[in-house]
């Protein structure tokens, strides 16, 4: 790599962050040693004690988004042997996509790619084998992005809920819309259905989920807690009608896993049981509302949330979470899916109380990245400097 990456560690800190954080935050800290944060609006995150150990074992790192507070993290594991967190901000922050090498993220209207400027074997600022900078910000509007994913032939495709479509990008024009559920008569701004999950297969889309089947201005509100569908994008099928508030559907071999949020449940659906009736088998049970997920080495690794009103209203969420007599958590819990059991956490305490997607980052033990609002961005200039050598020999 030619050129330099920040002589500071941009949004950097080991478990304590705040929502509105400086360009940079400073080193490390070891567990319990870091300066404690008593500033209005900031939130503590602690670790389960072996979640090193699991990053490490299974060969990756993590990232996540908080829409609420339009933040991305990464998350890996230190040379000093503490957990890495390093954050930055992107207004209402969302769905994520990991290509090796390359990170994909929905924001408030825009589309971000951030590319990894290093060469394999370099190392910026004395520790991350990866630092994402954005190199493209797509501008799509206002359309409620939500979940994102690649295709076959390299094109960003991703859920416009406001649209209740999925659509790529289109050179003119805000999107170009590529699909829509079948009980969607037209294309309008009205998120009739809420349409947010989708599962990618061999490049193109396979499922996505809806919280209802309606076809008017915001219908999926009164039919939350019953309804949610999970569809066949090729075939329009329903795959199952019978989730409450579904997110996130993903494929590992030939299992279909869904978050059921309205339950608080990971469940497996059978897509070969019959038209709206695929048989559905709870995984786990996870404290919060379940957003975003994905699936790595047996484990699902997925966000929870707080409710925004105190409480999760007309869900069975809310009853479930009483009658074990627990509290809804914010953060990631990584789920064993052979067993269901919890096996590793990151926990959120203080301002931030929802967080919205997350991906495995296989390969890569240290990620960092450069935030477009900050100071470090506009110094971090790279090339390929071997390009101009080999057009002089060429000569």
């Amino acid at each position: 790599m030619a050129g330099k990456t920040p002589s500071k560690t941009p949004g950097e800190t080991s478990e304590a962050a705040a929502p509105e954080a400086a360009p940079t935050t400073g080193k490390p800290y070891a567990p319990g040693a870091e300066p404690k944060i008593t500033a209005p609006g900031a939130t503590q995150i602690s670790v389960s004690r072996g979640l090193s150990a699991w990053l490490r074992s299974n060969g990756t790192s993590l990232a996540f988004t908080s829409y609420q507070t339009g933040q991305l993290f990464l998350v890996g594991n230190h040379p000093n042997g503490t957990i890495s967190f390093n954050q930055q901000n992107f207004t209402r922050a969302m769905g994520l996509c990991w290509q090796p090498g390359r990170l994909y993220l929905g924001s408030l209207f825009q589309l971000w790619r951030l590319e990894n400027i290093l060469k394999p074997g370099e190392i910026g600022n004395g520790a991350f084998d990866a630092v994402l900078v954005p190199r493209n910000a797509q501008s799509v509007g206002d359309v409620d992005i939500h979940e994102v994913g690649v295709d076959a032939d390299g094109r960003m495709i991703f859920v416009n809920t406001r649209y209740s479509c999925l659509c790529t990008v289109d050179m003119t024009h805000s999107f170009k819309p590529i699909w829509k559920p079948p009980f969607i008569s037209k294309l309008a701004a009205e998120d009739r259905c809420h349409l947010n999950g989708l599962a990618m297969s061999q490049g193109w889309p396979k499922y996505v989920t809806a919280v209802s089947r309606s076809d008017v201005l915001s219908g999926w509100r009164e039919r939350r807690h019953e309804g949610g569908v999970l569809i066949e994008v090729e075939t329009d099928r329903i795959v199952t009608d019978q989730l409450s508030m579904p997110h996130s559907p993903r494929l590992a071999g030939e299992q279909v896993y869904v978050l059921d949020s309205g339950r608080g449940q990971i469940v497996r659906v059978d897509p070969q049981t019959g038209p709206k009736t695929g048989a559905r088998t709870d995984i786990a049970f996870c404290p919060g509302f379940l957003r975003g997920m994905s699936i790595h080495n047996g484990h699902a690794i997925v966000t929870v949330s707080k409710p925004r009103d105190g409480t999760f209203g007309r869900l069975s969420l809310d009853g479930e979470l009483k009658s074990r007599g627990a509290e809804a958590w914010c953060g990631v819990l990584i789920v064993n899916l052979a067993s269901g059991d919890v096996v590793e956490w990151i926990k959120l305490e203080g301002h931030i109380t929802e967080l919205f997607d997350v991906t495995v980052m296989p390969g890569v033990v240290c990620p960092m990245s450069v935030g477009p609002d900050t100071v470090e961005i506009r110094n971090t200039i790279t090339f390929d400097a071997d390009l101009l050598s080999a057009e002089r020999r060429a000569a």
